[in-house]
């Protein structure tokens, strides 16, 4: 098995790792779904596709009450099965993203592709869709990203989003991070400032000298992502954009995984998915940036090494610090939402609207 195989392998069980560490429960749920006919209501509690190194997709679904679900890519089906499934696709052509959709025999479809976008200069750029709601709806694909740095994006890199849609390009660094590596964008992508910690986070702390004071800083980071005055800003800039247009919009950091992660948590929370399935998608980030964290603390003495890595890892508890900096600061999920980020019941309205389906 190779590298990108265990990638998404080991992205998948991190389900049952999140629900180990002890997450709560859904901090919002959405509108009960009962007002929707039963032509548009997608039967699937759980489904997946899953692209292989040998070119072929993996596409695994639960359906309860169908009796058979057609896969569906290029406009023909090429595999099939009942309520639940797991099937292998192979030799269809080459493509920048595979979509499949899974066609049901009662109640609406569902569209998926691999949530990892391959690039040569990112390793952490994904989609932010494809996870269900509470409710049984599910978070659009091709709608909204999440990535790593973006200095390093080839000209191919860059093709491939442009295809892809981008429209906009959220940018959460510092002056001296956007500085020192700025952005490499399709032409006619908007550029837009939202500075989660502030030029003064560059110099305004000490680096730790032990692994717990490392751990510790982060949840610091996670709590201040919540508060500080410029993360309010940062993240109601960002939040207020995919409120008016969600299409194409990519919101990144350096790393792709603290201010990226507190911001693909704020929506997909805000979006009624489970705080496990938040944490899933959290936590996955301990694996796409696996080969290159390794990379870093192997160029390290030991003794760095053990200080340093809690600094490149994403952790259950450095999320939950977020949520619990919520319920502390807040009182609910709700109250930061309108509060700190400037969202009203409307605008989740509007959110739920644009990003979500069946």
């Amino acid at each position: 098995m190779t590298h990108m195989t265990h990638v998404r392998t080991a992205a998948r069980a991190l389900t049952a790792a999140a629900v180990l560490a002890g997450v709560a429960a859904p901090a919002a749920v959405a509108a009960p779904a009962s007002h929707r006919s039963a032509s548009e209501r997608i039967p699937f509690t759980a489904a997946e596709v899953t692209a292989q190194d040998d070119g072929s997709y993996r596409i695994t679904w639960e359906a309860p009450g169908v009796r058979r679900v057609a896969v569906r890519a290029g406009g023909r089906t090429v595999a099939s099965g009942g309520s639940t499934g797991s099937v292998t696709v192979r030799g269809l052509p080459a493509a920048d993203r595979q979509w499949f959709d899974l066609v049901p025999d009662r109640g609406g479809r569902l569209r998926l592709a691999d949530r990892l976008i391959e690039l040569d200069g990112a390793v952490n750029f994904r989609d932010a869709g494809g996870y269900r709601t509470a409710d049984g709806h599910w978070v659009k694909m091709g709608v909204v990203y999440r990535s790593d740095a973006l200095n390093n994006l080839t000209d191919a890199d860059l093709a491939k989003l442009r295809r892809l849609g981008l429209s906009v390009d959220y940018d959460l660094r510092m002056t001296s991070e956007r500085t020192a590596a700025p952005d490499r964008l399709p032409t006619g992508v908007r550029y837009v400032v939202a500075d989660v910690s502030g030029d003064s986070a560059g110099g305004g702390y000490t680096l730790p000298t032990t692994a717990e004071g490392a751990a510790q800083m982060m949840i610091a980071g996670e709590k201040a992502m919540v508060s500080s005055e410029t993360a309010k800003a940062a993240y109601s800039t960002v939040f207020g954009g995919i409120t008016d247009d969600a299409d194409g919009s990519l919101y990144h950091c350096t790393a792709g995984k603290d201010r990226t992660g507190w911001a693909s948590a704020t929506l997909l929370t805000a979006l009624g998915v489970p705080r496990e399935t938040v944490m899933r998608d959290y936590l996955a980030s301990n694996v796409y940036r696996a080969e290159a964290n390794a990379a870093a603390l192997a160029a390290l003495p030991a003794d760095r090494a053990a200080v340093y890595k809690p600094l490149l890892d994403v952790r259950a508890e450095y999320l939950n610090s977020g949520f619990d900096e919520v319920e502390d600061a807040y009182g609910s999920f709700t109250a930061y939402e309108k509060s700190a980020l400037g969202l009203d019941a409307k605008d989740i309205r509007k959110l739920k609207s644009q990003l979500l389906v069946g």
